[in-house]
């Protein structure tokens, strides 16, 4: 009888926090934090789950000790978390707004993870800004602010109600996005991002967008690798069973972390 295989190792980005609350008593230091419900989300499939610390230029850990190599041989795939904007200066724009500028540190960071990830085959899932950064990589270009340059946009975040902000989206025609909600032609999910897909990086394909106004919210990559982004955040959705359920999203990924390992 053969031993069971042992759980997928996921890597999950960090969050940065470059200049933390004094009142948290880490003066001075960054931290790097992630979102409980998007690791028990994973962990709830089966799956462990793995911070993955950035190793940023001019850190304790030196890239010959530690690289990003590393992070990718030692795992089955990649989630992309939520968070500060992505920087305009890495798809070549200034930010319209200093509150805009977004944090350039934390995009090479996962800009890197994901080449790794990409190099060897392993399935990437973005979420929110996970999403936009996949977009970014592929040489696209997001909306600063959707409120501002997208004509007759809806509203997609407000800071009173986070993730009770909700509206409808509409698959594509042909999206791999359908076929894992066979019968349904889209679902209402949360809306917690100001920022969205601009121009499409290439190879990418648009899988769903916004019913209201045309808003893209779902990317994934042409060809066979599971590279995907969703702007909603399906973590957040177990506790209401009217919204588009996240775990067909989460069992693609983690069933193309299997066949990256050999799984069959």
């Amino acid at each position: 009888m053969s031993p069971p295989r042992a759980p997928l190792r996921i890597g999950l980005s960090a969050r940065l926090m470059h200049l933390p609350p004094l009142e948290l008593g880490f003066r001075n230091k960054t931290l790097q934090y992630l979102e409980q419900s998007i690791a028990h989300w994973i962990m709830g499939r089966g799956a462990v789950v793995y911070m993955l610390p950035a190793l940023a230029f001019g850190a304790e850990i030196e890239r010959r000790q530690v690289s990003v190599r590393n992070y990718v041989d030692t795992l089955d795939g990649l989630v992309l978390q939520g968070g500060a904007d992505v920087s305009p200066t890495s798809y070549g724009q200034q930010p319209l707004r200093p509150e805009w500028s977004g944090d350039i540190v934390r995009d090479r960071y996962e800009m890197e993870l994901l080449e790794g990830f990409l190099a060897q085959g392993k399935p990437v899932l973005g979420i929110c800004r996970g999403s936009q950064l996949i977009n970014v990589a592929f040489g696209g270009t997001l909306l600063q602010d959707i409120g501002t340059l997208h004509t007759g946009a809806a509203r997609h975040v407000d800071a009173d109600m986070y993730d009770q902000l909700l509206h409808e989206i509409r698959f594509e025609p042909e999206a791999r996005m359908a076929e894992l909600y066979p019968g349904l032609q889209g679902g209402r999910v949360n809306s917690i991002h100001h920022q969205a897909v601009d121009r499409l990086g290439a190879d990418l394909r648009v899988e769903a967008r916004s019913a209201d106004d045309g808003v893209i919210e779902a990317i994934r990559a042409r060809g066979s690798a599971f590279v995907a982004g969703v702007q909603w955040h399906p973590e957040f959705h177990s506790a209401n069973a009217e919204l588009l359920s996240g775990e067909p999203l989460l069992d693609a990924f983690l069933s193309a972390g299997e066949m990256a390992r050999g799984g069959g």
